[in-house]
């Protein structure tokens, strides 16, 4: 996990930029004018935000200045307050023998990546991954988290006689505990093209592990691709009131990801355990929210 310790810069790069104008007009301000709330409400939103995001911190910076300011705060240090408290502690992997982690998200989003990143990473805290290939319905998926498991050295897992995600994953939990496993990221579909929906599917998919192992699956971790911006706090609500997603993995933050709306992800109380940027399996890294505002705001 060395690669993030030299290229911090790079992977906050564009969130900072799109931070700079609202740490322009705050930096060592004590008090709020007519003309500074005009110009930073509209700098929040070109950040992304989102509009009530935006206003629900102004309203709070508003609220500081009338009681006072403290005198060794600035108003850009209590946005950073105010911004580094939506973020939920991230709990450690379930101490169960073989914990399964769900991964899900749309089409696009960096689900295959991402989960090949996840292997390696917990890898190399070691554990033996298995991968559980459940995106039964997109063409060379099988192919593609192989070629990954084979990177990363992971246990690779697919029932190429079914589409039935389902019943992917009951096998797939058996071959895991036979052959040792003591992780087991399961790969899922972002669009079905059967009579059920996806998120009809994927609850199908909970239920079968659940019959397996009570607490199964332990995780359930959505794949956001950052450069989508507020329709990532859309999917999101999607994805959690079906599911009850457990942690989110950004992708694409070396893009043209603005990373505003992963304040507002945050807000649902969604832990954020994962940035990712780039196409290897090193670009990976634990999400620290203090040096994430930090880093943006500065």
């Amino acid at each position: 996990m060395h690669w993030f310790t030299k290229n911090t810069d790079r992977v906050y790069a564009k969130t900072k930029r799109a931070m700079s104008r609202v740490v322009g007009i705050l930096k060592g301000k004590k008090r709020l004018d007519e003309a500074t709330l005009s110009s930073l409400k509209s700098a929040l939103i070109d950040a992304d935000l989102g509009l009530s995001l935006t206003d629900e911190a102004m309203a709070h910076l508003q609220t500081v200045c009338a009681q006072g300011v403290d005198e060794d705060a600035t108003l850009l240090e209590t946005l950073k307050a105010f911004l580094r408290g939506f973020f939920q502690p991230v709990k450690p992997l379930s101490e169960s023998l073989m914990p399964v982690v769900l991964v899900v998200g749309i089409n696009g989003a960096g689900k295959t990546t991402s989960i090949a990143k996840l292997a390696r990473y917990y890898g190399e805290q070691g554990h033996k991954v298995a991968l559980a290939s459940g995106d039964t319905y997109r063409a060379a998926a099988d192919e593609q988290l192989n070629y990954w498991a084979d990177a990363v050295g992971a246990v690779f897992i697919n029932r190429p006689d079914t589409q039935d995600p389902a019943a992917v994953m009951y096998d797939a939990y058996g071959t895991a505990k036979q052959a040792g496993a003591t992780l087991l990221i399961a790969d899922t579909a972002g669009r079905m093209h059967g009579q059920q929906g996806l998120m009809d599917q994927l609850k199908k998919v909970k239920r079968v592990l659940g019959k397996l192992d009570a607490k199964a699956p332990h995780e359930v971790w959505l794949v956001l691709d950052g450069s989508l911006g507020q329709s990532n706090v859309t999917q999101a609500q999607l994805f959690h009131e079906a599911l009850g997603v457990t942690g989110v993995v950004l992708t694409k933050m070396d893009g043209s990801a603005k990373g505003g709306a992963l304040f507002s992800v945050a807000k649902m109380g969604l832990p954020i355990r994962f940035l990712g940027s780039g196409e290897s399996s090193e670009d990976l890294q634990l999400f620290d929210p203090k040096v994430f505002v930090d880093e943006v705001f500065a």
